[in-house]
């Protein structure tokens, strides 16, 4: 490896706006603000809300109606009398 090329690699904290303190390596040294942390993160602690996806879906079928769950269940007969020939 080539001399003088690389950053310095030393102690780094990272301080969340939750109060967490971590204290790790990096190329950038000293105190690190951070907004969010696997602490605070709802994905870790198991708060997060889900998005509705299913309101997408009775979208479609207000917006379609009876028509589209027609074909839907035509479209799958078909499939499933085609895998048994």
């Amino acid at each position: 490896m080539k001399k003088g090329i690389h950053p310095k690699y030393g102690p780094a904290r990272f301080e969340c706006a939750c109060g967490n303190v971590i204290e790790t390596r990096s190329t950038r040294q000293g105190v690190i603000k951070i907004e969010i942390c696997s602490n605070c993160h709802p994905i870790f602690t198991g708060q997060q809300k889900l998005v509705d996806s299913a309101g997408r879906v009775e979208k479609f079928y207000r917006r379609y109606g009876d028509k589209a769950r027609f074909s839907i269940k035509k479209e799958k007969k078909e499939k499933s009398e085609e895998k048994e020939s």
